[in-house]
């Protein structure tokens, strides 16, 4: 007995209504592209250059203690997280804080470095300051820079292998779709100011790959369906398709939400960001494989008149469901 979130056989119709998803998909991106345009990032210390400190205690670690002893030294946004490890021993507690750059300075200084030491041991007098890393305003520029060079160049690298695997349109559909995925999850954390940092560079980059994992599996039912129904309209080929891989893509979808969302409650503020990205991603991505690749694919259209010696070539995957 196999689980199933959608029965077996199912005949929805995703294109009823395909010009209003696209219409709700272009407004989220104009919203996004306007968000961003209005009041940018809230770039993390890792973005916006910084130091970065961890201390090890024998007392519990409160937060908001911690935070009060810092604010008299006006350091602007400071981050403060508890870090957790199996391997600490039961009176082992670990904190890590992160101090945003100082203007017109490339690090924090050894002065302030004593201040935020002396201010801090006045909450625990056991805290030993383990290390202290500090991140320049010049290298983080850098990392900026690097970080969206790497998320266009992996929307590239889909884009040719795409074009090798499929026909154009193909290509086309998946990289505007994952081109609207990386739009609106870069869209979410400039409205709502959510800290963007290294972590979320990282979970962009899984969502482009788990976004065209999705959109190639129905990629190619639809290739496959198109050589079994040559005679059948593109629109009933694309229906078709989609239904037959709905079970896979809501199973697949779903578990991992629930891996995510626990990560959400129980992993801590450390992979917060991160966590609620990839949570962001894996619905939004889900959404584009159904709507926006196939409704792109459909008003560009495909040639019917395909010659191939091995039909199962290129479909190793097609039959893949849940």
């Amino acid at each position: 007995m196999r689980l199933r979130l959608v029965k077996e056989t199912t005949s929805f119709d995703f294109f009823n209504r395909a010009r209003l998803w696209l219409g709700i998909s272009l407004v989220l991106i104009l919203v996004a592209i306007g968000s961003y345009a209005i009041q940018g990032l809230n770039f993390g210390i890792d973005f916006q250059g910084g130091t970065s400190i961890r201390t090890d205690g024998e007392a519990a670690i409160e937060v908001a203690d911690y935070r009060a002893a810092l604010v008299p030294l006006d350091l602007g946004d400071v981050s403060i997280t508890e870090v957790f490890d199996p391997s600490f021993d039961a009176d082992q507690n670990v904190a890590m804080i992160r101090i945003q750059a100082q203007e017109g300075a490339e690090s924090v200084t050894s002065d302030t470095i004593s201040a935020i030491k002396t201010a801090l041991q006045g909450v625990d007098i056991t805290l030993d300051f383990t290390s202290v890393e500090s991140v320049g305003p010049k290298v983080s520029g850098e990392l900026i820079k690097t970080a969206f060079k790497a998320v266009a160049l992996a929307v590239v690298a889909i884009l040719f292998y795409i074009w090798l695997r499929f026909e154009w349109q193909f290509a086309v559909g998946a990289v505007l779709a994952l081109v609207h995925d990386v739009a609106l999850t870069v869209g979410i954390f400039s409205e709502f100011q959510i800290r963007f940092d290294l972590a979320i560079v990282a979970a962009l980059l899984t969502i482009v790959g788990y976004s065209i994992n999705d959109t190639v599996i129905v990629f190619d039912r639809v290739r496959e369906n198109l050589r079994k129904y040559k005679k059948r309209d593109l629109k009933e080929v694309l229906n078709l398709s989609i239904n037959e891989t709905l079970s896979r893509t809501l199973m697949t979808s779903g578990t991992t939400l629930l891996a995510l969302i626990a990560l959400f409650v129980l992993g801590g503020d450390v992979i917060r960001g991160f966590v609620f990205a990839m949570m962001w991603g894996v619905i939004i991505g889900t959404y584009s494989s159904v709507f926006v690749a196939t409704a792109i694919l459909l008003v560009l259209g495909v040639k019917r008149d395909w010659t191939k010696t091995n039909v199962d070539k290129g479909n190793r995957y097609a039959h893949i469901d849940a």
